[in-house]
């Protein structure tokens, strides 16, 4: 049994004095695989270098998050793009999307970086994973719009029935992490129309804590709190859980452990 977090920063800031601890604590909770999305151009080479530390278990994605699109962006989106198209081996487009919950004043800019990032995805055939904040029906208009949709992942999902319906027509998955363990979430009442096979595990960390650690940094080794809380809604055992995520995972993002 193993798990995958699809979703994690752990060359953040946050890990700076126990980046390698960090992974062994994943390795040692069964988590195989960390998937690394990427923020901005300042990120990159903490991102390179935290895979460095472990490029067995960190598989990094290159993108430029929405909350990171300014009057620069296209100047940023260059560097994103010579960085993705180049050597280094990146899993997928990301971390990418739409974000109206700071700044709306941004939109048109946030729309061209969204849809331009989705194209290279579908150049490269590679996932893109997804960021939406107060904005996941503009980023669903977006996707039906292109001629081809890129596979990929709704990160951090914690919409509604509707939304989920819409993102699953569009072939996408939707991660799944801490926010589930919320007492006061209302995702698992969203999760028993949505079938296992459309759902991964992320932890987002160091953010949205898993209970008991709500409020904490988050870290990957918590995947299988996540997983527990799964288990319990879908009415299976964790090793189900652990199984049919992770072939989810490899699937969409075309790796094998």
């Amino acid at each position: 049994m193993y798990f995958i977090d699809t979703h994690t920063h752990l060359f953040s800031e946050e890990f700076n004095e126990d980046g390698l601890a960090v992974i062994h604590r994943a390795i040692q909770a069964r988590v195989k695989r960390l998937l690394l999305p990427n923020i901005d151009v300042s990120s990159i080479e903490a991102l390179k270098s935290f895979k460095a530390l472990d490029p067995e278990h960190c598989l990094p994605m290159m993108g430029l998050h929405p909350c990171s699109v300014n009057e620069n962006y296209k100047a940023d989106l260059q560097i994103i793009e010579k960085e993705l198209f180049g050597g280094t081996n990146y899993i997928g487009v990301g971390e990418i999307g739409l974000d109206l919950y700071w700044d709306k004043t941004t939109l048109d800019w946030q729309l061209d970086a969204f849809l331009l990032q989705c194209q290279w995805a579908v150049d490269l055939d590679k996932a893109v994973s997804i960021h939406t904040r107060s904005a996941t029906y503009e980023a669903i208009k977006l996707l039906k719009s292109m001629p081809k949709v890129p596979k990929g992942v709704f990160h951090c999902f914690s919409g509604s029935l509707e939304e989920a319906k819409e993102i699953l027509k569009l072939g996408f998955y939707l991660g799944i992490g801490g926010v589930v363990t919320f007492k006061n979430s209302k995702l698992h009442e969203v999760l028993e129309h949505v079938p296992l096979d459309r759902i991964v595990l992320e932890t987002d960390s160091p953010y949205l804590s898993p209970v008991p650690y709500r409020g904490k940094r988050n870290e990957s080794a918590y995947i299988p709190l996540v997983a527990e809380k799964l288990a319990e809604i879908y009415r299976v055992d964790v090793l189900t859980i652990a199984r049919q995520t992770s072939l989810n995972a490899e699937s969409v993002f075309n790796f094998t452990v």
